[in-house]
């Protein structure tokens, strides 16, 4: 059996803007400890930017042993280029064996540059990261500590597992949401690395004039209670009754990839595969069919209730609860029952 670079470290990229770290770095800090603790090396993430030394404590709170600091004015505003030399240095000196991002906007593109450049594979876009070893079939080798890298493929129809045994680093993106967000440990201690690594103004092909950031109108990660509604639902209009269940419930209306692509409703409540992964205490799907592209991004919740009328629909081998029968029975007379209760 090879037991391939053993003592590299596993990295995560701890992506920040103006000066404040992204929620999905941290999410990945709880699976990327976990493989850091199956191989026995150090955790590390990697934090760019200018003035932005007060981030490492909540990173080593949030599990990394080790933060490599690079600090400098122009790598204030997020740039592929300046990002992507600066980090391929860090990997030519330091030789970790697994790097992860998180598949944001900036995750998406930074990490096929490095990738690119380290002459590395890359697996985007994964739902989850596990330990294993892989025998080559030609050659009967057993290689020992290979990241398994799983993700949907073939359009979220399988669940691929992905692993690469001759490119290292071995690198991915992971999906927002769907890693539960460690308990910091205000305990915790760890190593700063400071690195002076150079980057010029030629590593700045573009000149970043203003930065406009729009707001999304729900935050469905941070949702207890979602209501979400499918193309089963029938209308834009007949969609008011997603909106008035999830207002009797103080709860978020969500949808589908295919009510959104309908005009139901915008694309910041998708839920699914290409939107936003959700794990609140109660899910209620309405209308939905359960194709294995939205259960993917919604299989974690809590407890789900799923109101179709076809029997045989794939959501209610993940629902909790099931009610078979016509929505727009069903969902007039839960919303008449809540009211009521609510008045007593």
């Amino acid at each position: 059996m090879i037991d391939v670079n053993k003592k590299g470290e596993v990295w995560v990229f701890a992506e920040q803007h103006n000066s404040k770290l992204e929620e999905t770095p941290l999410e990945l800090m709880s699976k990327a400890r976990r493989l850091a603790d199956t191989l026995g090396v150090k955790l590390a993430a990697v934090l760019l930017g200018d003035n932005v030394n007060g981030l490492t404590t909540k990173l080593i709170q949030y599990g990394a042993d080790r933060i490599y600091l690079v600090e400098n004015p122009l790598l204030m505003q997020y740039q592929t280029n300046s990002y992507a030399k600066v980090i391929y240095d860090l990997i030519h000196k330091y030789q970790p064996q697994i790097m992860l991002y998180g598949a944001t906007v900036a995750g998406r593109d930074l990490a096929p540059r490095v990738a690119s450049a380290a002459k590395a594979g890359l697996t985007a876009d994964c739902t989850d990261l596990q330990i294993g070893s892989h025998e080559i079939p030609k050659t009967n080798q057993v290689y020992e500590n290979l990241l398994f890298q799983v993700r949907p493929a073939f359009g979220g129809n399988i669940i691929a597992t992905i692993i690469n045994y001759d490119r290292w680093p071995q690198m991915a993106t992971v999906r927002e949401g769907v890693m539960p967000m460690p308990e910091p440990d205000v305990k915790r201690k760890g190593q700063v690395i400071k690195e002076n690594t150079q980057v010029s103004q030629l590593d700045l092909p573009l000149e970043i004039i203003e930065e406009h950031k729009r707001p999304k109108k729900v935050d469905l990660k941070a949702a207890r209670v979602i209501v979400a509604g499918g193309a089963g639902v029938g209308s834009k209009d007949n969609f008011k009754l997603i909106w008035d269940l999830a207002n009797c419930l103080g709860a978020a209306p969500a949808a589908t990839r295919a009510a959104v692509d309908l005009g139901f409703i915008d694309h910041d409540h998708q839920v699914g595969q290409t939107g936003t992964t959700v794990r609140p205490s109660l899910y209620i799907a309405v209308g939905i069919s359960g194709a294995i592209q939205h259960q993917s991004g919604m299989a974690q919740s809590q407890k789900i209730i799923a109101i179709n009328n076809d029997p045989d629909a794939p959501i209610f081998q993940s629902a909790h609860y099931k009610i078979v029968g016509d929505l727009n029975i069903v969902v007039p007379k839960m919303i008449k029952a809540i009211k009521e209760k609510s008045i007593k």
